[in-house]
């Protein structure tokens, strides 16, 4: 990879030759991909990527650590919609905002970026098998861009994982265990297994190449923007290898000369699980914690790419905050009703995080913000219902129907 330099340790700095099956330093530190800019600034400019057709992630293959001879993978991920929320923003008291809706990803989430480059690298390792554990939205977009790829699967998931997240493995054909116990569990166990079988690893904390996938919504939104940069990207989180991704693909922007400056980020976690967000407030190592939030997607009490998340944080100079679940559920219908954008419970808790932080007046009116929805409300339609409520239930009477909007109080024009 004539783009690639090294894979270098965040923690000590050791490099590491960027091999296929590249993993952690062994000090335990997750590495990072290092570019050679230079290079990466004869090959690609604003006039070129504009002349491109693709609408996928593969856009930006300069960016990213495959080799040129890598094919694009089967399925279409990237390249999802941003769409300004005038409507939203004036509620919340800002100047502009846009949502970034990652839901409409194959598998309905922005885990897909991530998936489809573990897919290119494991072609490039000759691997015939991939593995993951995951809370949910991993599981299934590795599941669904394996068996595109004609690649086997095995996938660890909580016991308590969403059944619609479920039921996506399961239809793509891949071999899951349910694991009961943590996530932390659910992670050593599959740590286990790869180690003992030599399956290809796509664990975002051990695979340095994944995070190079999930900066893609990062490049996609200052293209949208016509490289015009917002105040602050607001997005969940949980292991802190998606916010960790999103500054990287920022940081290679500005190192390519595409942005002239970078936005603050805005780190959103629940407040029942929170431990990157409390190191960063209390300027201390991460302690774990338990994993007592509603959104599965985020509940991880003992992230394996804190170091990255944490560094992200601090180098943007970005705010952090914590909400409730009943918070979250509020943001579901929030999104719902004026931008018409449905969002699992993690998909829009960065919504919920912006939410609060204009009600607490830290940010100013002027302010111009994206927000990420990382993954669509299909996944989990029970929480859905929960937050939104039941329908009307009336037999096929006019009379009926009439109590019943009377009952519920409902305008009817």
């Amino acid at each position: 990879m004539r783009n690639v330099i090294c894979g270098r340790c965040v923690k000590c700095g050791r490099e590491y030759e960027a091999v296929p099956n590249l993993t952690n330093c062994e000090c335990g530190g997750i590495l990072d991909i290092i570019y050679d800019y230079e290079y990466i600034k004869t090959k690609l400019t604003k006039e070129t990527l504009a002349a491109r057709s693709t609408p996928t992630m593969w856009r930006y293959r300069e960016l990213l650590p495959v080799e040129e001879s890598t094919p694009d993978t089967e399925l279409r991920v990237g390249w999802s919609p941003l769409y300004e929320a005038p409507r939203l923003a004036k509620k919340l008291g800002i100047c502009k905002l846009w949502i970034k809706d990652d839901g409409i990803n194959p598998t309905a989430s922005l885990k897909d970026r991530a998936s489809a480059m573990a897919v290119a690298k494991a072609r490039e390792a000759g691997a015939k098998v991939i593995a993951c554990s995951s809370t949910g939205n991993a599981a299934s977009s590795l599941a669904g861009n394996a068996a595109a790829a004609g690649l086997k699967t095995y996938i660890f998931v909580p016991s308590r994982a969403p059944k619609g997240k479920v039921a996506q493995l399961m239809t793509f054909g891949a071999t899951v265990i349910s694991v009961q116990g943590s996530y932390e569990d659910t992670f050593e166990l599959s740590k286990a297994a790869i180690d003992r079988w030599g399956w290809y690893n796509r664990n975002a904390a051990i695979n340095p190449y994944l995070s190079e996938g999930k900066k893609t919504v990062g490049l996609e939104i200052m293209e949208q923007l016509g490289w015009q940069v917002p105040d602050y990207i607001a997005i969940s989180v949980g292991d802190g290898c998606t916010i960790a991704g999103l500054w990287k693909g920022l940081k290679d922007l500005y190192a390519i000369g595409f942005i002239d400056r970078l936005p603050k980020l805005i780190s959103v976690q629940a407040a029942g699980c929170c431990p990157i967000n409390r190191a960063v407030e209390e300027n201390a190592p991460w302690r774990p914690m338990e994993e007592n939030t509603l959104a599965d997607s985020i509940a991880v009490g003992v992230p394996r790419n804190p170091d990255k998340a944490i560094n992200a944080i601090r180098e943007s100079q970005g705010l952090t905050v914590e909400v409730t679940d009943a918070e979250i559920m509020a943001a579901q219908k929030l999104l719902g009703t004026t931008c018409g954008v449905f969002g699992e419970p993690a998909g829009v808790t960065g919504a919920a995080g912006l939410k609060k932080l204009c009600e607490q007046g830290k940010l100013s009116p002027d302010a111009t913000v994206v927000s990420v929805v990382t993954g669509n409300g299909l996944k989990d339609v029970a929480n859905a219902i929960q937050a939104c409520g039941e329908p009307i239930s009336v037999p096929s009477d006019m009379e009926k129907l009439l109590s019943a909007f009377a009952e519920r109080e409902i305008p009817l024009r």
